[in-house]
């Protein structure tokens, strides 16, 4: 019997290269978002057999995938076939948690939301409402 070929990128998978993908995105990865990437993984239930390992075979292919011409549609290619439908909402919340985790939201973390909200068919209403909820969740004291 044959087996399937395997997914380069398990879901988890998926959901960090969003989160590493929005910090990167405006060229600085500042501390708190790594660390919000971090305590993400560390605590949340759909990463709860996941190998904490992975983050940096993840980071390592995300860097190689963007340095080519079309690496972020090959990003969302990968990230298409390989998250569940049921799971874009998540890796939705997740950017917009990163995005927030610094207390600023620069141009580039805008644009890559945007661009995760049309590839993932996020409806417009649930994006507002998780980018509301990822504002509350990290405003200062």
């Amino acid at each position: 019997m044959t087996r399937p070929p395997e997914h380069p990128l398990s879901p988890q998978d998926c959901l960090v290269a969003v989160m590493i993908a929005v910090s990167a995105s405006d060229a600085h990865m500042r501390t708190s978002e790594l660390v919000k990437i971090e305590n993400t993984v560390n605590m949340l239930p759909v990463f709860a057999d996941y190998d904490m390992d992975r983050v940096n075979v993840i980071s390592s292919m995300l860097f190689d995938l963007l340095e080519q011409e079309d690496g972020l549609d090959a990003l969302f290619g990968l990230i298409r076939d390989n998250l569940p439908e049921r799971l874009f909402e998540t890796a939705y919340a997740l950017a917009c948690d990163v995005a927030a985790a610094d207390g600023q939201l620069y141009e580039p973390e805008l644009r890559l939301l945007e661009e995760i909200r049309y590839e993932l068919n996020i409806d417009r209403l649930y994006a507002a409402a998780i980018e509301r909820g990822a504002r509350a969740r990290h405003l200062p004291a």
